[in-house]
């Protein structure tokens, strides 16, 4: 078995120029540099992770707690952070928490076990459990998607995304807007969202009829039930246009509509949150909204960094967005 020390017996340098070329840290001539990482590959060594770990008093993982692995956000999340944190050293441990609660708290308080270095939390819920265990853990902590008290939080723009949709919607001629949201135990998604919408219909003086909203569970099946029952609680007077708060439920009252010979956009505008690659692909292609997920991990990561390193980080970062209007309204 290669060790560090055959590594510079090889490359004639000492063991702590190897080190500093393996780790990226002081200096190292380019040319002892290359020599070394040559013998490095023709060797195949790698380098002991328990004692680099000994060294640095660092585990060298990051632990990422996602609301559910499947779906297209989180990976794009994970993308970028994973791109960030590799190139500082750093492997990430991924948790799905399938949107349980209590796998959150689960999850955060195993991953302290582990000594990961931080946590990343793409976050669905707030509660006084969820943020006493944050508190609680003392390692590096940061938030994705929710503003989570005394905790460093990356948040959607998601009041104005929704209500730009919103005002869009009402701007094409859409006065009957029907709208499929999720649970409001989601601040964010849940409730901002829904607010924003609401706000919106009332500041353009529109009525907002109750039998047009509805709710689902971030799924396809849950947005075509969700205009199922829209449609059927509509009877003479329907909505022509549908805000649904993820693209997944957008594309599934797509569906729905489809299936009752609807055209779209002619007798029912659709709009989404996410910018899914199928909403590009279904036709027709779904008006959403893209809020950069994988820039968004790549801050999160550089954030996360920022308090391992003990640099000073902002407590709240506001996440860009822009509208994509395309031909289902």
């Amino acid at each position: 078995m290669t060790t560090i020390n055959d590594i510079a017996e090889l490359a004639g340098v000492s063991r702590t120029t190897v080190s500093r070329a393996l780790n990226n840290s002081g200096y190292v001539s380019e040319e002892a540099r290359d020599r070394i990482m040559k013998i490095v590959d023709e060797t195949g060594y790698m380098p002991s992770q328990s004692a680099k770990s000994l060294r640095t008093k660092r585990s060298g993982v990051i632990g990422v707690i996602l609301p559910r692995l499947s779906t297209e956000t989180s990976t794009r999340v994970v993308n970028g952070i994973n791109e960030t944190l590799a190139k500082e050293g750093f492997q990430i441990l991924l948790t799905d928490t399938e949107l349980d609660k209590k796998k959150e708290i689960e999850y955060i308080r195993l991953l302290k076990s582990r000594h990961v270095d931080g946590i990343i939390l793409l976050a669905t819920n707030v509660n006084d459990e969820l943020i006493d265990t944050i508190h609680h853990t003392g390692i590096p902590f940061l938030a994705i998607g929710q503003d989570l008290p005394g905790v460093t939080s990356l948040v959607y723009e998601d009041y104005h995304a929704a209500s730009d949709l919103t005002n869009m919607l009402i701007h094409k001629g859409h006065e009957k807007v029907a709208f499929i949201g999720v649970d409001p135990a989601d601040p964010s998604v849940g409730q901002q969202r829904e607010q924003a919408y609401r706000d919106m219909m009332t500041r353009k003086n529109l009525t907002i009829r109750e039998e047009w909203v509805d709710e689902g569970d971030f799924s396809i099946e849950s947005g075509y039930e969700s205009m199922k029952r829209i449609l059927k609680n509509s009877r003479d007077d329907k909505p022509t246009a549908v805000f649904a708060v993820t693209d997944r439920m957008a594309i599934g009252a797509m569906e729905y509509l489809k299936e009752q010979g609807y055209a779209i956009p002619a007798d029912m505008a659709v709009v989404g949150i996410g910018a899914s690659n199928m909403s590009k692909y279904i036709s027709p292609s779904l008006t959403t909204v893209d809020y950069y997920n994988k820039d968004a991990g790549r801050k999160a990561a550089k954030m996360l960094l920022r308090q391992i390193k003990k640099e000073n980080s902002d407590e709240k970062f506001d996440l860009t967005y822009r509208l994509i209007i395309r031909d289902s309204v």
